[in-house]
């Protein structure tokens, strides 16, 4: 296959390594001739998530771009410094600022501009493909990237991408680019980047360490609750956003899980299990045990069979 030039302007690899010393400096694009390369997109690991365009504008006074129509293709815009406005057909009007992104959808009428005051450096790809309809990209919601470890990654992400767009038309490279799309999307759509959630999900993970140190009890709600200095409402609502149960449902699972474990691995009575676990009424330890499970302790004694509820 002879070798076919893309549109680019001064793409060298210095470029992006000067963005993580000093800045970035020049502008940089390149098309890929789709057309050239159908056989390619028609790849099933590439027509999942396909380029057609990518660029760098810094700095971009006076960068103005009208689709009334819109365009097949997604077009995935991160913000690196300044500001800019994206309007698309219905009213929605956004404004994408430093460590931000934004996709507009395919097909969406749009118009996007640099700020005059503090006009944007973006990066930016056209794509499209199979799996857009895997990420959140009709939502139209600004991403905003909150570590300087996750606006480093996206700046990788695309150095990944003008490296292999720098060399040459093969389909191993082919498939490359459409899985570092798929990271890119990825690092922005489904990485924890809320401070919160992160939060969240601490407190959720502490609870449940605290829960495992006491199977052996009959911890109440308050009891958890007063321990981490936490309302009822907020320790149940966290624990229904991370693991779908009641925090006591939760700690119920935990209980009858140890109970599994010990009735494989251990010759103890199925009384004495129950009393491991706070349990002194056996036979309640049973009717709690085959609600959980589906089957009693003894049945699953005799034949590990288990269905836990979800």
């Amino acid at each position: 296959m002879d070798y076919i030039p893309l549109m680019c302007y001064a793409p060298t690899m210095e470029r992006l390594n000067e963005k993580k010393q000093d800045g970035f400096k020049g502008e940089w694009m390149f098309v890929l001739p789709t057309e050239t390369f159908q056989a390619y997109a028609e790849h099933p690991q590439v027509r999942r998530l396909y380029l057609t365009d990518v660029g760098f504008f810094p700095h971009a006074a006076q960068h103005y771009r009208e689709r009334k129509e819109g365009i097949e293709e997604y077009i995935f815009i991160y913000c690196m410094e300044g500001s800019g406005i994206i309007e698309l057909n219905g009213g929605t009007r956004i404004v994408l600022k430093e460590n931000e992104a934004f996709c507009i959808p395919g097909n969406c009428g749009h118009k996007y501009y640099a700020c005059q005051e503090n006009p944007w450096s973006i990066l930016w790809v056209h794509f499209k493909g199979e799996d857009v309809a895997y990420y959140p990209l009709e939502e139209c919601r600004v991403v905003k990237f909150q570590s300087i470890n996750s606006s480093s990654r996206m700046l990788s992400l695309f150095e990944l991408l003008l490296r292999v767009l720098g060399g040459n038309y093969t389909l191993g490279n082919f498939i490359y680019i459409s899985q570092v799309l798929s990271l890119i999307l990825g690092e922005t759509y489904f990485r924890e980047k809320d401070y919160t959630t992160l939060e969240q999900n601490k407190h959720v993970t502490n609870v449940i360490r605290f829960m495992y140190k006491h199977l052996q009890e009959n911890l109440t709600l308050e009891e958890v609750a007063r321990e981490f200095d936490f309302s009822k409402s907020y320790l149940h609502a966290i624990f229904q956003k991370y693991t779908q149960h009641a925090p006591m449902d939760f700690y119920i699972q935990l209980k009858i899980k140890e109970a599994c474990k010990l009735l494989r691995s251990t010759d103890l009575y199925i009384y004495e299990i129950g009393m491991r676990l706070g349990y002194k009424d056996q036979y309640y330890f049973s009717r709690i045990f085959k609600k959980v499970t589906g089957v009693s302790p003894k049945e699953y004694r005799e034949n590990g069979a288990v269905h836990y509820e979800e």
